[in-house]
């Protein structure tokens, strides 16, 4: 990557109509400053040196989850983009003898649905969730079911605060602690710190607060009028405080103020808690489907916590103290693209 390469590969990535966050080129300064893995970031270019199709991806070597070459790491999205059938096959062509070259055990890609027939789909195990944002405060109040609403209103009426952070650290401390209860070692600190450095004002912090503590927080990411709530912390009591729908609510709202127009809730495992809470929003499942070009491995990967697998290594990690559960997190967490 060159300042103009990387100029080349995100004014596809603005241009093209299905692009995300994660196609953004600065992900690749992410995975190697942040984590050391290698970043492969392929293009196929028409006879005149214009891109015709690209394809971010990240090599992850892992002794507890092998070797994947993986599109795009520490994202939910990020697959190849193309501008025709011809320039899609060839990219996925590279991608693949990239992965034989470096022996890895199989190559990813994110929320494809179609890739070719030598690829093999998942779409059973995730769930992504979008809905419009109306620009009007009572208009986007409206659009949400009538039991939301009345939450909301009671919601209102403790008198919470909301703002929007500066820096990672309040929301840091309140992800980490959330991680370790839910069984999953926390990304570092230096990764949110590098998301700002980044991206800028394409990500920011809103934060609950009650009484003046914070007790729920949300780092969330804007791009072509979308603002997607990436990652949450919260407080153990933010539950019966319900301060997460209002950080929900106020992140709508902050958002529409920024000129956004859809809600991005981000992907959820099927059956899962965060699955049923974004359904209770009225947001309706959208199916996500995973592409696998099987290598060296000969059974689809299952990195996911619902494995069994992790079980008893979950179990473990949520009866850590905090501190030693931060401490240890980063060796972990560089894994878990």
């Amino acid at each position: 990557m060159t300042p103009t390469s990387e100029q080349q590969w995100d004014e596809f990535v603005l241009n093209h109509p299905d692009a995300t966050f994660f196609h953004r080129s600065a992900w690749r300064e992410v995975a190697s400053q942040v984590f050391g893995h290698r970043a492969h970031y392929l293009t196929e270019r028409r006879d005149d040196g214009s891109l015709a199709a690209i394809l971010p991806m990240v090599e992850i070597r892992s002794r507890l989850f092998g070797h994947a070459l993986i599109s795009n790491a520490f994202c939910v999205g990020g697959g190849p983009l193309a501008s025709d059938a011809a320039s899609l096959a060839a990219i996925l062509d590279q991608a693949e003898t990239l992965g034989r070259k470096l022996g890895v055990d199989y190559v990813e890609l994110r929320d494809l649905p179609v890739a070719s027939e030598n690829w093999r789909a998942r779409g059973d195990l995730y769930a992504g969730f979008a809905a419009p944002i109306a620009a009007a405060e009572e208009d986007n109040f409206e659009q949400l079911p009538k039991r939301q609403r009345a939450l909301l209103r009671r919601v209102f009426a403790r008198g919470m605060t909301t703002r929007v952070e500066t820096s990672p650290q309040v929301f840091y401390d309140l992800y980490s602690r959330t991680m370790r209860n839910h069984g999953t070692p926390a990304l570092p600190p230096r990764f949110f710190e590098r998301l700002y450095s980044v991206f800028g004002s394409d990500c920011d912090i809103l934060t609950v607060s009650s009484e003046g503590r914070p007790v729920s927080s949300v780092l969330s990411y804007y791009f072509r009028g979308q603002v997607l709530p990436y990652y949450t912390g919260s407080l153990p009591e933010a539950r019966a405080l319900q301060a997460n729908d209002l950080m929900l609510w106020a992140l709508m709202r902050h958002a529409a103020e920024r000129g956004c127009t859809t809600f991005d809730f981000g992907r959820s495992k099927v059956g899962t808690g965060p699955y049923e809470f974004k359904r209770h929003w009225g947001f309706e499942p959208r199916p996500i489907t995973h592409q696998y070009r099987l290598l060296k491995s000969k059974v689809l990967p299952n990195v996911n916590p619902t494995n069994p697998r992790y079980a008893a290594l979950i179990g473990v990690w949520r009866r850590l103290p905090l501190p030693v559960a931060n401490a240890i997190s980063p060796i972990l967490s560089r894994s878990l693209a």
